[in-house]
């Protein structure tokens, strides 16, 4: 790629990224509990001031309740990192229980370049070379979609907004993609453990990762050279995971006290107003009322699974790298919409294997990233940050559209739907997919979710309906994001049928 063009794109994107790190944070001044900000202050302190073998477990110095370390230990390694920085700036900061909601500006300028730092470190030079790999005639095409994934709102707004370090775990998850584009299978898994292991929620790309990799040992012979691969993959994986949980190898109950952290099964079945079927059906049929919490985590189990399937099925008997990307998007989506215990900001899971699409389906990706940003507008509100939510969107749609055009790749092989529209046409002739519906269908959802936008702001609701719009706004956003998992799906699951029936005819 073009080095004076990638570097402007790069400098462009972080001006964003720190343009909205002005923004309030979550919990900005907000007690006794604050918000994801002094959660992962919270995390420095204790990981700092107490012994490795405390950090998980309850105690006077570590109430659990108060933001209690629920991560896999690579985000406690990070902590721990950003505390020893951060006690060597101001001790004040990381105070063992004396600190305990600090804010400063000072402190929250460390806070957000430690952000930056992780971004610029991990996730900006994986999306570089992800992009420098990208089948494009020219260097400047893979600059532009460099560009437009980099000002992806949804990302920016929950890392420099919010405040997470989602780019970290996101950023090793597409290194591991990254290796396996490159053949290089035992890398690749141990970026991915690497992702697992500091965020668990990565467990939505689990899958896609290990059907694949399996695919490819079963493609060389499970008794020849792929074997030789399983063991090299398997020893990697168990390497990985043995070096980050090393502190807490010593004594079963570390272990299973880490686990009950990470999977804490007793939240329920969703919380706050999530835009996935759970919280959309329980509008009309109350779910948590009548279902056990047992029975609750049965039926998400079973949803999520029969959702997987399919895409996992092919991916391991046709192991292919576009296959992969669907299948990430597919397995990522499934669990969003279907699993237990499903945060909003979950989405982002989604929202980076979309992003790898964008040079193959620009207007169906950049319509679902739009539609991922605004499935979280209720919890952007609650954190001060409609404006830079409304900013950061116009920003990305108008820069996707005079680069990508993607408001004009609307015909059925642009959406790549040609296979499953000539299916359709053997049992219905008059079938078609015509580019006008398409577009306005693309304008009506993008209107209606800018009318919920101003109206949510512009307007209180009704004193009896208090969750008006954050309902409305679940329930809209769940709607797409089903259209978007059966539109994954299809173009995956009837990728190459219409070659394969040709070749039988001819």
């Amino acid at each position: 790629m073009e080095g004076p063009m990638t570097a402007l794109s790069v400098l462009l994107a972080v001006t964003v990224r720190w343009a909205v790190s002005l923004y309030p944070y979550s919990g900005a001044r907000t007690p006794p509990m604050f918000g994801d900000y002094e959660a992962q202050r919270h995390w420095q302190e204790v990981t700092l001031n107490l012994p490795v073998k405390q950090w998980y477990f309850n105690s006077t110095d570590n109430d659990l309740l108060y933001w209690g370390l629920d991560y896999p230990p690579l985000t406690a390694y990070h902590s721990l990192l950003c505390g020893y920085i951060a006690h060597m700036i101001n001790p004040d900061w990381v105070a063992l229980n004396s600190s305990r909601g600090y804010e400063g500006l000072h402190h929250k300028l460390f806070m957000r370049a430690t952000v930056l730092v992780a971004d610029l470190i991990i996730y900006i030079p994986a999306v570089i070379l992800y992009c420098s790999h990208l089948q494009e005639p020219s260097s400047k095409r893979k600059v532009l979609f460099l560009f437009c994934i980099l000002l992806y709102p949804g990302l920016i707004l929950i890392d420099y907004g919010h405040f997470q370090y989602n780019s970290v775990s996101l950023g090793l998850a597409l290194w591991g993609i990254i290796a396996l584009l490159r053949g290089c299978e035992a890398l690749g898994s141990l970026a991915f453990c690497l992702a697992l292991n500091y965020k668990q929620m990565e467990l939505y790309h689990a899958l896609p990762f290990f059907c694949f990799l399996l695919g490819k040992c079963i493609k060389q012979g499970i008794t020849g050279w792929g074997l030789l691969l399983l063991l090299k993959i398997g020893v990697t994986v168990i390497a990985a995971f043995s070096l980050c949980w090393i502190p807490f190898l010593t004594d079963i109950e570390q272990i299973l006290q880490v686990l009950r952290r990470l999977f804490p099964v007793g939240r329920g079945l969703f919380e706050d107003k999530v835009a996935n079927v759970w919280c959309s059906l329980s509008v009309l049929y109350k779910i948590k009322g009548v279902l056990s919490p047992q029975a609750q985590l049965h039926l998400s189990f079973a949803c999520t699974v029969l959702g997987v399937l399919p895409s996992c099925i092919k991916l391991t008997a046709n192991p292919t790298i576009s296959g992969f990307k669907l299948t990430l998007v597919n397995c990522a989506l499934s669990f969003f919409l279907f699993s237990f215990q499903v945060h909003e900001k979950s989405i982002l899971l989604v929202s980076l294997p979309a992003c790898l699409l964008l040079s193959e389906l620009p207007l169906m990706t950049t319509w679902f990233l739009l539609t991922s940003t605004f499935s979280m507008l209720p919890l952007l509100q609650k954190d001060g940050l409609v404006m830079a939510y409304v900013v950061t969107t116009l920003i990305f749609v108008l820069v996707s559209a005079a680069f990508l055009s993607f408001h004009q790749k609307t015909s059925e092989d642009s959406l790549k739907m040609k296979p499953f529209c000539a299916s359709v046409r053997r049992y219905v002739p008059w079938f078609r997919l015509h580019e006008t519906l398409v577009k306005m269908l693309f304008f009506s959802s993008v209107l209606t979710m800018a009318a919920l936008t101003a109206t949510s702001c512009a307007l209180a609701p009704p004193p009896a309906l208090p969750d008006l719009f954050p309902v409305l706004i679940s329930a809209v956003s769940c709607t797409h994001f089903l259209t978007f998992f059966f539109y994954f799906n299809i173009i995956y699951l009837w990728d190459n049928a219409e070659r394969r029936s040709k070749k039988k005819t001819s």
